[in-house]
């Protein structure tokens, strides 16, 4: 390898933040957060999921997202559906109105 073009490998302490279980596996990721695991002081970094807490890993039903990212997906498209289904709603009585006055006429 060349010198001074690789950036530094080192390991580095994952913490998953749902579980607060902890990973040190080699890494050139840097990070200004400290850590601690058995006894001696790593670079840590926060992730959100991992082995630890993923439904496909541990079997569990329900899945928990910590970041609330199901959720707004959920709400950011309820009311668009609802507001497509107001709009669909208001047409077909606009055409309700259409057909009742061309029975009218005849």
């Amino acid at each position: 390898m060349k010198e001074k073009i690789h950036p530094p490998y080192q390991d580095v302490l994952f913490v998953d933040s749902s579980t607060n279980t902890q990973f040190l596996i080699g890494s050139t990721i840097n990070s200004k957060e400290k850590g601690t695991y058995q006894g001696k002081e790593y670079p840590m970094v926060r992730v959100p999921i991992s082995s630890a807490s993923h439904p496909f890993f541990t079997k569990a039903t329900q899945f928990l997202d910590t970041e609330g990212r199901v959720d707004k997906f959920t709400k950011k498209y309820q009311r668009k559906s609802e507001q497509t289904k107001k709009d669909h709603d208001k047409q077909e009585e606009a055409n309700k109105e259409k057909a009742k006055l061309g029975k009218k006429k005849k």
